[in-house]
């Protein structure tokens, strides 16, 4: 017994997109007057609970589209072809290289 009270109590520590919908679920019935729970996504649910438990929402961090970034990619590569025609160092390919690289990792995110 002693056991799922420390569960219980860990759960409730952890913030809530840190939750199952199973757990947010069960948090969100004890709210009376709501109505249509079983049919909300995580995101419903979890601004639900923050309105009722008075919890602000977390910023999000600055995320930039796919194509914001592949667009990114072309501009990199053209610049790059445009420092190989040019005799450009190799320092400074292996720095668009590298630049190109970590923003296609980013796509695949």
């Amino acid at each position: 017994m002693a056991g799922k009270k420390k569960e219980q109590k860990a759960k409730k520590e952890k913030p809530l997109d840190r939750w199952t919908i199973k757990e947010l679920r069960e948090e969100a019935l004890k709210i009376p007057n709501i109505q249509g729970i079983h049919g909300m996504n995580k995101e419903e649910i979890m601004d639900l609970l923050r309105a009722e438990k008075g919890i602000p929402v977390p910023e999000k961090k600055k995320s930039s589209s796919v194509r914001d970034i592949k667009a990114k990619v072309d501009e990199l590569r053209k610049t790059r072809d445009d420092a190989r025609g040019q005799g450009a160092s190799k320092d400074r390919l292996n720095l668009l290289r590298r630049k190109i690289s970590r923003l296609k990792k980013k796509t695949r995110r």
